[in-house]
């Protein structure tokens, strides 16, 4: 049974810095995009950046500039690095895997508000 767990997120005042990380447990192979999505109150999920397993990243455009996604292969894990934070930012943080062959799997969230 693959999980993902992240980690990382709080209470940080506007302007300051959070790392968010999120590992997989279990025996999981192959994994080519890894990514960071993102859910205000409301239905809509939001896509923060994500990065293939080459090490192409891509960023929301609400990210760039600000955001920096990177990835561990050996260990499995994803990482975001959130600097310059606004109010805006404040949601659920999810971090996705997509595993070829096998499909997505998405962890539980970790909370991120920005507030002074």
């Amino acid at each position: 049974q693959v999980q993902l767990v992240e980690s990382g997120g709080g209470l940080v005042q506007p302007g300051g810095s959070l790392r968010l990380s999120c590992a997989a447990s279990g025996s999981i192979f192959s994994i080519n995009t890894m990514g960071w999505y993102r859910q205000a109150p409301g239905p809509q999920r939001e896509l923060v950046a994500t990065i293939t397993s080459g090490g192409s990243s891509n960023y929301a455009e609400s990210a760039k500039g600000r955001f920096t996604i990177s990835r561990d292969n050996a260990k499995n894990s994803v990482y975001l690095q959130m600097n310059s934070l606004k109010p805006e930012d404040t949601a659920v943080y999810y971090c996705h895997f997509l595993v070829r062959d096998v499909g997505g799997y998405w962890g539980h969230g970790t909370q991120v508000t920005v507030s002074s």
